[in-house]
């Protein structure tokens, strides 16, 4: 009952807050740039003057610290055991980005006590009011873990690039999502091509099968270019955006922010953080279960 009425207390606390705006970043396969574009995107929208905080969610290869050359003491794990609050493990980025390391702390979602689902939902309740948007970004592939993730987040960007094996996995993870759990609107970003037409091509090719095959509503935001200053600014370990902030890729991702910047945010269900915790707690229980 106790265990109980502390969950109840830290969600009625969040209900009374501003909606945060919380996204995915996935892809269906690795390779496609996935995290160095989330941490682009959410330099880009902390320089528009919002507030962001980037969930580093991929429990096996956490990246996002290694793309700012950062070194995370603590993360979610610790978290979870009570030793930390959530502020103590955040760390501060370019532009006041914030990055929460998730990694090992991710695989113990699953076997949270009621009072430590409590303890994560007090967690996040504390930076709520410090937010204004939310990147998850996720690992690459279908995992239980991925998925869990994608489906508690509010918007879902999917990267994909021009290759044979990034469209077929984006198109067997948006498959995945909308059979098995009815979601059906997705947003796609193309990624390392070589014009802004080529990445509209590769969108439509994409879109041109799940129209076919699947009902979903696929949303195209933009094409990022193939750019040597993007493999310059991963070697300094500054996001693009702000190393070379005048190249192809910067604008390119300073443009997709813009637009990101503008998407309505969804009321109620999905609009607060509570929600995406909620979501994340009990899809990770479901699964445990099956």
């Amino acid at each position: 009952m106790h265990k109980s009425f502390d969950q109840a207390a830290g969600i009625r606390q969040m209900r009374h807050m501003k909606p945060v705006r919380v996204i995915a970043v996935t892809s269906g396969k690795g390779g496609v740039g996935k995290t160095n574009l989330s941490v682009n995107i959410g330099v880009a929208l902390s320089k528009m003057g919002r507030r962001v905080a980037i969930l580093d969610a991929d429990m096996g290869l956490a990246n996002v610290d290694i793309l700012l050359g950062m070194f995370p003491e603590f993360n979610l794990s610790h978290v979870l055991s009570g030793e930390k609050s959530l502020k103590d493990i955040m760390m501060t980025g370019p532009s006041g980005l914030k990055i929460i390391p998730a990694s090992s702390g991710i695989q113990r979602m699953s076997d949270l006590s009621s009072i430590e689902q409590a303890g994560v939902i007090r967690a996040f309740s504390e930076i709520d009011r410090e937010l204004d948007v939310l990147i998850v970004d996720t690992a690459a592939g279908i995992s239980a873990s991925v998925v869990n993730f994608a489906r508690a987040c509010q918007e879902i960007i999917v990267v994909v690039c021009d290759e044979p094996t990034s469209l077929a996995d984006a198109y067997a993870y948006i498959k995945l999502l909308n059979r098995d759990y009815g979601l059906n609107s997705f947003h796609i970003i193309t990624n390392m091509v070589q014009s802004a037409e080529h990445g509209q091509a590769l969108f439509n090719k994409l879109s041109k099968v799940t129209d076919r095959y699947l009902d979903v509503a696929l949303q195209f935001v933009g094409a990022v270019p193939q750019d040597e200053y993007l493999k310059k600014s991963v070697q300094k370990q500054t996001p693009v955006v702000e190393a070379f902030p005048q190249s192809k890729a910067a604008l390119a991702i300073k443009n997709l922010a813009r637009k990101i910047d503008s998407w309505p945010i969804k009321p109620k269900a999905g609009g607060y953080l509570e929600f995406f915790v909620e979501r994340m707690i009990q899809y990770s229980a479901k699964e445990d279960v099956a």
